[in-house]
């Protein structure tokens, strides 16, 4: 790592240290623990302005810290109305898109030199402080025990240091914070922008920080964001009508949010913005919801994240999170997001210097996997150049030293619009980017029943995704599939197909490193020859998560699908979600008892499904061993519950109790059978995990053991009633 650019930025910064200070005692640039003090600290500006001004204190007189990762800009003053200016990339001052407001409000007396000094007048030196912004990422530890780098504060956190205006400081209570530590933080040093991240299920917390937020004498500029407030934006506007909204993408609403602090551009100017009332310096009633343009363009030019959060998030044992494109190259019916059917991907090795920072928080934590989680939504992408984008990310990836995982649809691997040419090409596509790395993808497979798939508008078919899913089992690619278990509008037919799809035999395929490509693309579409090479396997063991239901959320085609029948009723904003009854009664209240069999499994789920991404070898596939327990379980649960409604009438819903009874006598008998095998399981487990891992599984299963009864995680918010 001596040569690597995290090293070389750091002994800039000693460089710059001793040129500011030439009577301080200097940083020794060959003391490798003293520089690696220094590299860690550029991770997070706001500790490493205070190292600067604690080490300096009898020297220095202010210390601004300013700038992203990798154009880090650090500002010394020395007296005389004169500042040290360094950019620690190495890279000239006059190489940077220095923001429009610096115009005038600096002078630069070295400009093509990174080391220079500088004049800054009293508003530069106010607008690098200010304002004080404060991103808080919410989080129900109980029902998540592991956490992962948060990338939507991250990735905001970056545009907003891109202006170089005020100071950023990212919370995220997955790590340790608890929400009387953010409560306290918020109503004792109030920021002077507030920006919280909500997902689904933090509804009740997003309500306590704004409720504290806006019971101050002088409440904070407060902005939310997530896909949660998405759906609920009407509900939030309503409560709290000073509450800013962001609509889409972060980035660029926190850009304009700030320069709108300063007082240079409107409201209305802000993008992706939603609010209620006038424009700025207009009236005082409440007016209709308003929402500025999204540029995408400007969304997606930047997406990295800061990472000041990624060496806690190591540290407790999560996981690392990027995100190399974004948006999706379909419109399935059940999602409600805006960018459905756009999809950008920026030049992957255009971002890839990121690898070099990561990799030296990983330096920190060798027990831990080398793995980046992609979460792209789709990865791979569409257009000419796909595959040799995605081929350039993974190599990268590879060079850096890390394995990877990320989604993308089915039609990457088979395409009935496609010639076998295009076939074979992507065999060996997929062949590449496992000798690069690739650790597992995952893809939405989500039925095997075409009337449902056409219902969810998937843009493919049952036999589409069994060709797929042979395809990538023979070429020995790890996969994970998503699969829709229940939704609302499904007939009992669909149903048993569902359980007959999810039971198949002839989908995992012994892999076949050594076979030509052609003879890959004919093989899975010959049943002899599928026959011949089938492991005997059943799909649902390769099914990331069994007995999934479909959520109505808000704003998706699906729920309006719904609602034309008659089945949807009010907003439930908890989940982002509108409730919903069944087409057909007894598949509802069999939806309703599988996600209750989901939530009482799902902590010790995700916590074998947490381990699994921090462990490599023997010790990860014992995990996974372990999680094909339960699908094996949850696969039997949905025979259970089709036998169930097979003994009721469809035309008579005044025995839902009766049904409800009859499952739940079978879903404890399923629990009895399961505690017993999850016992030996466990146990056989716990022999591959030391330290942290043993511990936080022991103490996930101590509270599965010891669960009874069939509680909802969300009880007031189950869509399946």
């Amino acid at each position: 790592m001596n040569d690597s650019p995290v090293r070389e930025q750091a002994v800039r910064l000693a460089t710059v240290l001793e040129h500011a200070f030439p009577s301080a005692p200097p940083i020794d640039p060959g003391d490798s623990q003293e520089i690696g003090v220094l590299e860690l600290l550029l991770l997070t500006p706001n500790d490493l302005r205070t190292f600067i001004e604690d080490r300096y204190a009898e020297h220095a007189l202010r210390v601004r810290v300013t700038g992203t990762l990798d154009r880090r800009l650090v500002l010394l003053e020395t007296g005389g109305g004169w500042w040290t200016m360094a950019d620690l990339s190495g890279r000239p001052h006059s190489d940077r898109a220095w923001p429009e407001w610096t115009r005038s409000r600096l002078a630069i007396d070295q400009p093509d030199s990174w080391l220079s000094a500088a004049v800054l007048d009293e508003s530069a030196v106010e607008r690098l402080s200010k304002p004080d912004v404060l991103l808080a990422a919410l989080y129900h530890p109980e029902n998540f025990p592991l956490p992962r780098f948060p990338l939507g504060i991250s990735d905001v956190a970056r545009a907003a240091r891109a202006t170089m205006t005020g100071t950023v400081s990212l919370v995220d209570m997955q790590l340790g914070t608890t929400l009387e530590d953010l409560l306290k933080q918020v109503t004792t040093a109030p920021p002077d922008i507030l920006g919280i991240s909500a997902t689904f299920g933090q509804h009740d917390l997003l309500e306590e920080v704004l409720d504290a937020a806006y019971a101050l004498p002088e409440p904070p500029l407060v902005i939310a964001g997530g896909s949660l407030v998405a759906r609920n934006e009407g509900l939030l506007l309503a409560k709290y009508p000073k509450l800013l909204l962001a609509r889409s993408a972060g980035e660029p609403t926190m850009q304009g949010l700030l320069a709108y602090w300063h007082g240079e551009i409107p409201l209305t100017d802000i993008p992706g913005l939603g609010y209620n009332g006038a424009p700025r310096g207009g009236g005082l009633g409440i007016a209709a919801r308003r929402t500025a343009k999204l540029r995408t363009a400007v969304a997606a030019a930047d997406i990295l994240p800061e990472l000041d959060l990624l060496w806690l998030t190591l540290q407790m044992h999560g996981v690392a999170q990027l995100e190399m494109s974004r948006g999706c190259t379909n419109t399935c019916s059940f999602c409600p997001r805006g960018h459905k059917g756009i999809w950008i991907g920026p030049d992957p090795l255009a971002g890839c210097w990121i690898l070099a920072w990561i990799r030296r928080v990983f330096d920190e934590f060798p027990q831990v996997s080398r793995t980046a989680y992609l979460v792209d939504e789709e990865i791979i992408g569409r257009g000419e150049h796909v595959v040799p984008r995605i081929l350039a990310l993974a190599a990268a990836f590879h060079r850096a030293g890390f394995r990877w995982e990320s989604s993308c649809r089915i039609d990457q691997v088979t395409h009935p619009d496609m010639d076998e040419t295009w076939h074979i090409e992507r065999v060996a596509m997929w062949r590449t980017l496992m000798d690069l790395g690739l650790r597992r993808m995952l893809f939405g497979v989500e039925s095997g029943v075409d009337s449902i798939l056409n219902r969810f508008n998937k843009e493919n078919t049952a036999e589409q995704n069994a060709v797929a899913i042979r395809t990538l089992s023979a070429l020995g690619v790890p996969t994970r599939y998503t699969y829709i278990t229940f939704d609302p509008l499904m007939t009992l037919e669909e149903l048993k197909e569902t359980h007959a799809f999810q039971g198949r035999t002839d989908l995992l395929l012994r892999p076949q490193p050594g076979l030509p490509a052609a003879d890959i693309v004919r093989g899975v579409r010959d049943d002899g020859w599928v026959a011949e090479h089938t492991t005997g396997r059943a799909l649902h063991t390769g099914i990331s998560y069994m007995l999934v239901s479909m959520e109505s959320l808000i704003g998706a085609a699906y729920t309006r699908m719904a609602a034309a029948e008659g089945l949807t009723g009010a907003e439930e904003p908890l989940m982002g979600r509108v409730a919903c009854r069944y087409l057909d009664w007894r598949i509802g209240v069999a939806s309703n008892w599988a996600q209750r069999w989901v939530d009482r499994h799902f902590s010790l789920d995700y916590t074998f499904k947490s381990l699994e991404k921090v462990l490599d070898d023997a010790p990860r596939h014992a995990v996974r061993q372990a999680r094909v327990v339960l699908k094996d379980a949850a696969y039997q649960v949905l025979g259970d519950l089709i036998a169930a409604i097979e003994q009721h009438d469809l035309e008579q819903p005044e025995q839902e109790q009766v049904l409800a009874s009859r499952i739940e006598a079978a879903l404890e008998e399923r629990a009895g059978s399961l505690r017993g095998l999850m016992a030996s399981t466990v146990r056989e487990v716990t022999t591959y995990l030391t330290g942290e891992h043993a511990t936080t599984l022991a103490r996930v299963y101590s509270r599965w053991e010891a669960a009874a009864g069939w509680e909802l995680i969300n009880a007031g918010d189950s869509c399946a009633d």
